[in-house]
């Protein structure tokens, strides 16, 4: 007898019931206890300010625990070698399917890393050149610049099975043929040091001779040099023989014992490309980047010209061409030269590669070079580069997450990228959108709207439904959907130029031009038009240029607004001066910090292949400092009441009475006018959305006191209705005699602008030119070049 369901004519069969994601109760961060269903197989994008509790929603909920249940269906010897996740706080999670998560985060800062071998497209490559390169040189890692070239001979002893038999020495030898060239180990580039930068020659070690970031004389690293006996720390460096010199700056690694403990010295250069340089300069801390930058020249390696090739993986060619040549071309011509080729042998690999490489282009990344190091990628254009490898899946019934995939999108590339997603979703996926952009809410067959503000104000879901109920709903994001900036009625007067001659980084074709000063001046132009070599090559290293790129912030459970700021500080020492102690008091990280938990706030327990559990503190309830701490005050509160205001809160606490701070007030105001008011000065800084750590960067890079700013993008994350903020903001800073430099894509930035300089008219070796210089109206008037058209539109012109 049959066990099987009996379905009536007509019903659904209940496996086709479950198109929905059910939530309820969602607490993650600022998330108030809410519920929601999402429509499965469907684009469904999720709006709201910035902070308002988006990505809470659904990268700490809905994907987070996708991901959680996958993991726990491994073993638990695999598990315990898995980032472990805890379950998100939510009641209920019914409906979910495989989460795949394509966000900004920056892609590998690996110095070996590069746009061809983060997407495979250099081991299709490799195969290829393999197979029909002439002359042949070996397997595809002969094409490598990650494999090594090693030889070896020698005698090998077997042991027969039969103990008569005894043992036999065989003569063998092997040889490995790689691709790396052997003098800059891969990387394409090599360094040189400044000493004076590595030590101050005039004192002894014992003195702090050494001016390397994180060393110190009290702890290991000095008893080592103390110990190693090859030179004498109690004389000046500049008196050394020059035995000695070479065992600081150059000795290999060699066994020493010190204090009766085995441990290893390692000369001074060794030590630094260890430990600094094995990641790309942009991804370090900024005191290390600093350190690098004034320490290390990087010059392209003289044997292998910066190709990272040796010679032998270089004179094996494909049509003419060898594969650094390939490498160089951008990607658009890579693909032309993949359909000349026309070989039976290979005709699988050929058709991958076509359908990869045009994957690129559809995609508004046809302008990259496949050896683009990967940690030079913007977070947009990472996130599209990632976006690749899932437009030709065969996965259907995949919850596919994108935050913000429009970032650094010209308007004119944004349909592309709509395109894109409506076709990931028509295979059958679920797709999850966190967006601003009115032209991605627009092609929604679903919204769900959070709010009504950001922080504490936020955490609720305003609205869910159609597009068309979003614009009559009366939220702020409904409100604020169609609307259109006008252009001025006036612009103002430069007071200056800023002259640029001859730019010629990356793809820009010696450009001359004259930035206006005294003015807002937007730069625009599609991706990879040149937009960023012009001002990050030839105006943001200038003496009293600010630069705010959108380079991200590191931020852990310990760093929090007020840390980052700085505000903090002055704070700490009028609670010292006010107590008559010491500052390191008000402190988490230091004597103040609770013994219980280290200041932390909560107490951590990880569980082998059980997750990571977090629970507050139970002795200082989560305040991170000592009882003793908190009984010191100021201006009525103690420190741990202060870092739970808010901003707004705080400035007025700092503004008057016992405690007017003015340093502290300053960096407050700032913050106000980025529009982070509602953040609390104590909210750790890994809970801020992306859009929030930008501002929270502009705001303590506005005090640097430059007379030029440089800003990548500040529409970054901001809600529509922030961007009129952003611009009362960026008018302050011009109307008190700054010049403000601005590289934009948003409509509305572009018709606030006093002069605008269009970048084009293509991307790659199709742009790198000046294709309009004037004000807004002029632009669209002219309507010439792409950002006009688009800009004629926006404004109904």
């Amino acid at each position: 007898m049959s066990t099987a369901e009996q379905v009536t004519p007509g019903s659904p069969h209940a496996a086709d019931t479950h198109d929905l994601i059910r939530v309820v109760g969602a607490r993650e961060n600022n998330l108030k206890d809410i519920s929601v269903q999402i429509p499965k197989r469907r684009l469904t994008v999720f709006t709201g300010v910035s902070g308002s509790g988006k990505s809470s929603l659904v990268f700490a909920t809905i994907a987070a625990e996708s991901q959680r249940l996958i993991n726990e269906t491994y073993p638990a010897f695999l598990q315990g070698f898995m980032p472990h996740q805890a379950r998100p706080d939510v009641d209920v999670l019914e409906g979910l399917t495989t989460a795949i998560i394509v966000d900004q985060e920056r892609m590998g800062a690996n110095p070996r890393s590069t746009l061809g071998t983060a997407t495979d497209v250099n081991a299709l490559l490799r195969i290829l050149f393999s197979r029909l390169g002439q002359p042949h040189i070996g397997s595809p890692q002969a094409f490598s610049f990650n494999t090594a070239t090693v030889s070896g001979k020698g005698g090998l002893t077997v042991e027969k099975g039969d103990p008569a038999a005894g043992r036999a020495v065989e003569r063998k030898e092997f040889r490995v043929q790689g691709g790396m060239c052997a003098r800059c180990e891969g990387r394409g580039s090599v360094t040189d040091f400044d000493r004076a930068a590595l030590y101050d020659e005039t004192k002894t070690i014992n003195e702090g001779a050494l001016t390397i970031p994180g060393w110190s004389m009290d702890g290991w690293q000095g008893r080592i040099l103390r110990g190693c006996g090859f030179f004498d720390c109690d004389k000046p460096i500049r008196d050394f023989t020059e035995r000695e010199l070479r065992d600081l700056l150059y000795k290999e690694a060699t066994k020493i014992k010190v204090e009766g403990i085995n441990l290893t010295f390692l000369g001074i250069i060794p030590q630094v490309q260890k430990s600094f340089l094995v990641k790309d300069v942009d991804a370090m801390q900024p005191h290390i980047r600093a350190f690098v930058e004034r320490a290390v020249t990087f010059t392209s390696c003289p044997d292998c010209e910066g190709t990272r090739l040796n010679a032998t993986a270089r004179s094996s060619k494909v049509a003419g061409k060898s594969i650094d040549e390939v490498c160089a071309l951008q990607v658009s011509d890579v693909a032309e030269w993949v359909r000349g080729l026309h070989d039976p042998g290979v005709a699988p690999l050929l058709e991958s590669l076509r359908d990869t490489l045009d994957a690129f282009t559809d995609i508004g990344l046809g302008y990259l070079s496949l050896d683009r190091p990967a940690g030079t990628l913007s977070g947009g254009e990472a996130q599209r580069t990632k976006l690749i490898r899932h437009l030709g899946s065969s996965l259907t019934d995949v919850t596919y997450v994108f935050d913000e995939p429009t970032i650094g999108l010209h308007p004119h590339d944004i349909d592309r990228m709509n395109a894109l997603l409506l076709q990931l979703r028509d295979k059958g996926n679920t797709v999850l959108v966190v967006e601003h952009k009115p032209e991605t809410i627009a092609i929604a067959d679903h919204v769900v709207d959070l709010g009504p503000r950001a922080g504490t104000a936020g955490g609720e879901i305003v609205y869910e439904g159609s597009l068309e109920g979003l614009r009559s709903s009366g939220t702020l994001t409904g409100r604020h959907l169609d609307d259109r900036a006008r252009l001025k009625e006036s612009v103002r007067t430069p007071t200056g130029v800023l002259e640029v001659r001859g730019a010629s980084t990356h793809n820009l074709r010696d450009v001359d031009v004259d930035v206006p000063l005294g003015v807002l001046t937007v730069v625009t132009g599609v991706a990879g038009s040149g937009k960023s070599s012009l001002v990050h090559g030839s105006v943001a290293g200038r003496e009293g240029v600010v630069s705010i790129d959108q380079g991200a912030i590191k931020g852990s459970r310990r760093s929090n607004p007020a840390t980052y700021t700085g505000v903090l500080e002055p704070l700490r020492k009028a609670f010292a001066k006010a107590n008559g102690v010491k500052p390191a008091l008000f402190s988490a990280n230091s004597e103040g910090a609770c013994p219980a938990c280290n200041g932390a706030g909560v107490i951590i327990t990880d569980i082998p292949t059980m997750g990571t559990v977090s629970t507050p503190c139970e002795e200082c309830e989560g305040r991170r400092f000592q009882a003793a701490v908190l009984e010191y005050t100021l201006g009525g509160k103690n420190i741990a009441e202060v870092l739970a205001l808010s901003v707004t809160e705080a400035l007025e606490y700092v503004s008057a009475g016992a405690a007017k701070t003015p340093a502290a007030q300053k960096v407050l105001e700032r913050m106000v006018d980025v529009g982070l008011g509602y953040l609390t000065l104590g909210q750790p800084l890994n809970t801020l959305s992306g859009g929030e750590r930008q501002r929270l960067k502009l705001a303590t890079q506005m005090g640097e006191g430059g007379t030029v700013y440089v800003l990548d993008e500040p529409t970054t994350g901001l809600h529509l209705a922030d961007v009129d903020q952003l611009l009362g903001l960026l008018d302050r800073l011009v109307d008190s005699g700054r010049s403000v430099i601005v590289i934009e894509h948003h409509q509305a930035v572009m018709a606030h602008a006093d002069a605008i300089i269009d970048i084009g008219p293509g991307a790659g070796h199709d742009g790198g030119r000046v294709v309009f210089q004037g004000t807004p109206a002029e632009l669209v008037a002219d309507r010439s070049t792409l950002t006009g058209q688009h800009l004629a539109a926006y404004v109904g012109a």
